[in-house]
């Protein structure tokens, strides 16, 4: 069984992550900014505090088989998640650990050849912020030498608005965004789970990004 860190354990993708985890035996160190909202439950251990504490994540981290990043590319402190992945990223390569960060559609191409689905007409204005931010954690672990790393792009219409059930099934695309029969492009937050969870037990994406939708 691995043990999992994951950054951001009390929101959206991060709380189904760990909760993945432990239901398959594995241990989880749940990090946030306030751990109050965290049940106690068998092999997880609650840290609180921030990716941008270097001595909180090298400390965390010890020990660690996979370092899970399940956090916004800006928060509402003004603080960048960028600025702070070199620290992981590096901590990660000493310790001998995977880096896996939940990402998002945007710097996904909507179809071979064609345009990033945030420089499309219908992507929305409200979202580019954090798309456009998200892309340069995209950037800089792909610019990143030594660290075995995987970045998931979960379908466009993610997110705690829309938590959809636990399937059990995904499909898996590189740079391209998934859509169904209908154009839709989702996940929900119990499968995006399931492939975090299945790509820590046998990894398949190595220093590469992964979309999943169904």
């Amino acid at each position: 069984m691995a043990h999992v860190v994951v950054f951001g354990a009390t929101g959206y993708a991060g709380g189904h992550i760990t909760n993945e985890l432990l239901e398959r035996g594995h241990s989880v160190t749940a990090v946030a900014r306030d751990t109050s909202k965290l049940e106690a439950r068998d092999r997880l251990t609650a840290e609180q505090g921030s990716i941008h504490d270097p001595a909180f994540v090298t400390r965390v981290s010890s020990g660690a088989d996979a370092v899970i990043v399940a956090l916004r590319a800006a928060d509402d402190n003004g603080e960048k998640l960028v600025e702070a992945m070199p620290h992981v990223l590096a901590v990660a390569a000493e310790v001998g650990a995977r880096v896996g960060i939940v990402g998002g559609a945007g710097s996904l191409r909507v179809s071979e050849g064609g345009p990033l689905l945030i420089d499309t007409p219908a992507f929305p204005d409200a979202a580019k912020d954090e798309a456009s931010a998200h892309k340069k954690v995209l950037d800089l672990v792909r610019d990143t030498p030594d660290v075995d790393w995987f970045y998931v792009s979960p379908g466009a219409e993610f997110g705690s608005w829309a938590p959809g059930e636990r399937t059990g099934k995904y499909r898996v695309s590189d740079e391209i965004l998934l859509t169904d029969a209908e154009g839709h492009s989702f996940i929900s937050g119990a499968d995006l789970a399931i492939a975090f969870a299945d790509e820590i037990e046998n990894p398949a994406h190595h220093g590469a990004r992964f979309g999943v939708a169904y």
